[in-house]
């Protein structure tokens, strides 16, 4: 049945940071918790979110504490979402660059993620340049496996023409990395004119791996002088029979850096890993050093590894 949002009644109190949409008939009522950034200099760039409901007592405990337990409700959103991590190749041609605005949709065989602006680039300021990679994070729920995507751009701005030599999509918690090969123009006045592609994957370039799972890390800085940092921090988990994750790095861009691991502070983090077991025998957890303020005090860690619908 669809639900369409409206307005809580004068007497109840607004629930902070949420958006809550009811039925006709009155009886039941969805909280859809955010938390998050919708920024492209923010968190991981994106300026669409896709969210799901969590129980109203869950809600209305959160929203009477203040602090760390309401920043709680978005990390609930981001376990139950699916990360995709998007590479897109610019061919290396002449005017293969574009400074349209470019869209990506991707389509599973349950639904589809709708149209997602490509922004914010973790690798170049200037996106989709001549013969460069670019690299963006998307997030949805669950699309089910990925079977193709819809690439385009609006055709604004001076250069607007765009050659497109690939896009790569790495979805982790599926264990499935997968390659669409394109080398086509994307131009009203070259090739067919089409400025919007639908581009399946080759199967022969399909890398299967163990799906990786995620986990709430929880870092608590030490309340001593000094005790905090802007550095890039890390950390390593150890599993039994010598099975350890990748290094990860916590924070997502510098600005993050600068925001956490103050002094005093508690830092929470859903972090997709390779998944080491029911036992982590160990840690390791650092940081890159660098900056004026690099050296850190650390009291604890705690880790919780999550299980389906972010329990």
């Amino acid at each position: 049945k669809l639900l369409t949002s409206r307005r809580a009644p004068r007497e109840q109190p607004p629930v902070k940071s949420c958006v809550s949409a009811g039925c006709c008939c009155h009886s039941c009522r969805y909280y859809f918790p955010c938390q998050r950034w919708l920024a492209v200099e923010e968190d991981d760039g994106q300026i669409v979110r896709e969210l799901v409901p969590v129980d109203e007592a869950f809600v209305k405990k959160d929203s009477e504490n203040d602090g760390q337990s309401l920043a709680t409700l978005g990390l609930e959103q981001k376990a139950k979402s699916t990360t995709y991590t998007v590479k897109v190749k610019t061919g290396d041609k002449k005017n293969a660059g574009t400074d349209a605005n470019v869209f990506i949709t991707l389509y599973g065989s349950k639904d589809d993620t709708g149209t997602v602006s490509l922004k914010a680039s973790k690798i170049n300021k200037n996106k989709f340049e001549r013969g460069k990679v670019d690299e963006f994070t998307v997030e949805s729920v669950d699309i089910g496996d990925l079977k193709k995507i819809k690439i385009g751009h609006d055709n604004k701005g001076n250069s607007n023409g765009w050659f497109l030599e690939w896009v790569e999509i790495d979805a982790p918690s599926l264990g499935q990395c997968l390659k669409f090969p394109c080398g086509r123009w994307l131009d009203k006045s070259e090739d067919d004119g089409a400025i919007e592609r639908i581009i399946f994957p080759a199967e022969l370039q399909t890398t299967e791996y163990i799906p990786f799972v995620p986990y709430e890390i929880t870092v608590y800085t030490s309340d001593i002088f000094g005790a905090g940092t802007d550095a890039d921090v890390f950390i390593v988990l150890y599993g039994s029979d010598g099975i350890c994750t990748q290094q990860k790095s916590l924070c997502l861009n510098k600005r993050e850096q600068r925001m956490y691991f103050e002094r005093n502070s508690v830092n929470q983090f859903i972090v997709e890993l390779e998944d080491v077991g029911d036992i982590i025998e160990k840690i390791r957890i650092g940081h890159k050093g660098g900056g004026l303020n690099s050296g850190w005090h650390l009291d604890r860690v705690a880790i919780r590894r999550l299980l389906p619908n972010g329990k």
